[in-house]
Order: C-alpha cells, then structure tokens, then sequence
C-alpha cells in the first residue's frame, strides 16, 4: 500500500544516514585525536584506567629527577672517598721513608702536613647541593636506621588504589680529621712496673668501659656505629666504631681505631699491635692476651716505668691525623700503625658509596624502563589503530553517499502516485 501521509522508507533512509553520521563523526574525531578513548564519554572504564596510569607516569618522571640528583651526590661522596684513598696511600710511603734513620724527617713532615691539609679540603669540598656525605655534618636518620639521607626510589600502587613511596637509604661515611673528647678512662688508666722478679713486674690492662648500645646506654659487648639508631655518643663511658684507644708503656705509645663488630678482645689485641708497630722492644716487654685483659711484663731491671690507658671519643675516621707526626723516630713508628686503620675506613667508606651508587643506577634504569612500559600500557589502552580507523573512514564516506542517494530515492517514491490521477 502506498501513502503520502507516511514515507517508510525515507524514515528508514534517514535513520540509517543518521547512524552513519554519528559513527563518521566518530571515526573522524578518532583520526584527529589519535585516540578511541579520548573523553570519559567513550569509555568510562578504560579512560579512569588511564588517567591513573599517566598520573603515575607523571610521579615516575619526578622520581627519575630525584634519583639523578641522589645519584650525583653519592658519586661526589665515592670520589672524594677514593680521593682520600689515594692521599693516604701516598701518605703511608712517605711515612715508610720515615723509618729510615739516614733522612731529613722533617722535610717528610711538611709533606705529610701538605697531605693531610689536602685531605681536609677534599673532604670539606664533597657536597652536592649543599649535601656532604664525608665531613660528619649529617645528622637526619635515613630508612636504614642510620645517619645519612634518603633517595626517592619508587612509587607503589596496591591493589585497593593506595599510593606509598620507597627509598634507597645512603648511610653517611665520616671522614673528618675532627677528634672527639676524653672518654672514661680504663682500669690501669695509671700504673708502674717493678723491675723483673719483683712483686708487680706484671700488670693487666683492662678495657674500663662497655660498648655503646642501641638503647642509648653503654651495655654491650661489641661495637656499634655512631651513627646506629640509638647509639647515644653523649655516653662517655661506652665504646663505639671510631674511638682511639691509646696505650702509651714507658715512651712508646700505641694506638688503635675501634671497628665496627669489635669485642673488648679484639681492641686489646689491636693495641698490642699497635705497641708493636710503633716500637716496643719486645726483649723488655711481654704482651700477652688473657681473656678481656692485656698483661704486660716488664723484663728488664728498671723500675717505674710507667703504663697508661686513653680513649677519646674520635668523632672523624681521619682524627689520627691531627696528630700525625713523623719528625721523631717514635712518631714516625706511631704513624706507621695509625696510617693502616685510616686508609681502611676511607677505603670502606668509598665501598660503601660504590655499592649505593650502583643501586641507584639500577633503580633508575628500572624506573626508566618501567615508565615506558607504562606509556606503551595507556597507548594499547586508548590509541586509535590509525589502519583500521583509516579504512573504516572510507567505508563510511561509501555509505554516507548511498545513504544519501537511498533518501532521495525515497523521497521521490510519493510522486509516483500522481500518475494514478492522470
């Protein structure tokens, strides 16, 4: 049946070109944008999906910024660590030749004062951003429990949408020349040997103090850092990693770096080198471990000699050399068992920052790699695929234009009824 008043197939015609022009508009809108997902009305799910995966992408660009600044200051911390290194080691030949009896040991001196004024200038000069690592001036706890700093590592998502971060805690090296206060001094603090054979020709050297523990007291058995958390260095009758314990018997003084890890055994037999080391005749003194003691026997007929103990709170790794003299003999024999510790702990420090160093390179390599994962994540989520798009683009052109032809078509179809009327 045909009817003026309803046109179905224009109806249908033109409902099929409407749907056309919407998905053209569509596509067209996709081409220009590059994305299938570029509002919320597209995809609700896929588009909140995606604005939290760019928000962390954004937070990864800002921690790659932090991990570059946190990684130049640690390589500033480790060259000047191996800077020291390399004086000190220097520094321990020229305290060599000054064992020699044939040299001018003063001239040796003015060159290890030189060292050592050039040791301070590297280590006061290595900070990055107003951030120095080795001279001793940190004072915040990082994540490691220890006095150092932090670096921004990470940025961790959960499940449940909650956001914390993580970082890569650099412990701080002290290199600093600075010597701490007098600690309480050890039992034989003061004594006198009798001569061989008599009453008192022996006597023990005791440690008088315990090691500082990490309640802030000085109760434990092994040394600690200083800058361990809860190790208080305000105790003054407690030992901790970097004390000088000093020996001195007759005129022969020697001396020992407290380590991280040692008993009251391992000082005691630190000093006995040291002795060693720096002279003591071995024909007129025996020394010999006991258990937490040191005895030392006089083995010669002089009477009055005298035996002394110290312990200073030595705040800088490098504080022997303060003192560090090679003008005498003696002093050159006290330099030679001091420069060792000296060039350990400045050899570990740069270890230490080496091993962060490498951390963090890895870290930001991750966090590098990871954010381009992330991009390529939010691409595959919400790009147009450009082909696809491209081709559907034409076919709906095609079909725009039969769309059209086909409500023409329609349109004309009531005409045909004026014919009936002729």
């Amino acid at each position: 049946m045909s009817s003026i008043l309803t046109n179905n197939g224009a109806m249908v015609a033109l409902q099929t070109l409407k749907t056309l022009n919407q998905d053209l508009s569509k596509t067209q809108s996709m081409i220009s944008t590059g994305k299938a997902v570029a509002t919320a009305k597209d995809n609700s799910a896929v588009w909140a999906i995606s604005k939290v995966m760019e928000s962390d992408v954004q937070g990864f660009k800002a921690i790659s910024n932090s991990l570059a600044l946190g990684e130049s200051t640690v390589s500033v911390a480790r060259q000047a660590s191996e800077t020291v290194t390399d004086l000190l080691t220097q520094m321990k030949n020229k305290i060599v030749d000054a064992q020699a009896d044939n040299v001018d040991r003063s001239k040796i001196q003015d060159d290890v004062q030189a060292l050592t004024d050039q040791i301070k200038s590297v280590v006061g000069a290595a900070q990055f951003n107003g951030l120095n690592l080795v001279n001793g001036s940190s004072s915040d706890f990082n994540t490691n429990g220890n006095v150092g700093t932090n670096i921004l590592s990470s940025l961790d998502r959960d499940n449940l949408g909650g956001v914390t971060v993580s970082n890569i805690g650099v412990d701080a090296q002290n290199l600093s020349t600075t010597t701490g206060d007098a600690l309480t001094a050890a039992t034989n603090s003061v004594a006198t040997l009798t001569e061989n054979g008599g009453a008192s020709d022996t006597t023990q050297v005791a440690l008088g103090s315990a090691f500082l523990d990490a309640s802030g007291g000085a109760t434990g058995t092994t040394a600690l850092k200083s800058s361990d958390a809860g190790v208080d260095t305000a105790v003054a009758t407690g030992l901790v990693e970097g004390d000088v314990m000093r020996l001195k018997i007759g005129n022969i003084e020697g001396s020992y770096v407290v380590r991280e890890g040692d008993t009251a055994d391992a000082v005691l037999s630190g000093l006995k080198n040291g002795l060693m080391a720096a002279g003591l005749d071995d024909t007129k003194f025996n020394l010999s471990l006991g258990s937490g003691t040191l005895d030392v026997e006089n083995l010669t007929s002089d009477a009055g000699i005298g035996i002394s103990l110290s312990q200073e709170r030595g705040t800088g790794a490098l504080a022997q050399l303060a003192t560090l003299d090679v003008s005498t003999k003696a002093g050159a024999e006290t330099a030679l068992s001091n420069i060792e510790g000296m060039i350990q702990s400045a050899t570990n420090a740069a270890s230490a920052f080496g091993s962060v160093q490498s951390r963090v390179e890895t870290q930001a390599s991750f966090v590098s790699d990871l954010t381009n994962s992330l991009k390529s994540g939010i691409g595959a989520l919400v790009d147009a695929d450009m082909e696809e798009t491209s081709a559907r683009l034409q076919a709906l052109q095609v079909q725009q234009q039969l769309g059209v032809q086909a409500l023409s078509i329609a349109n004309q179809a009531p005409q045909s009824i004026l014919s009936l009327f002729r």
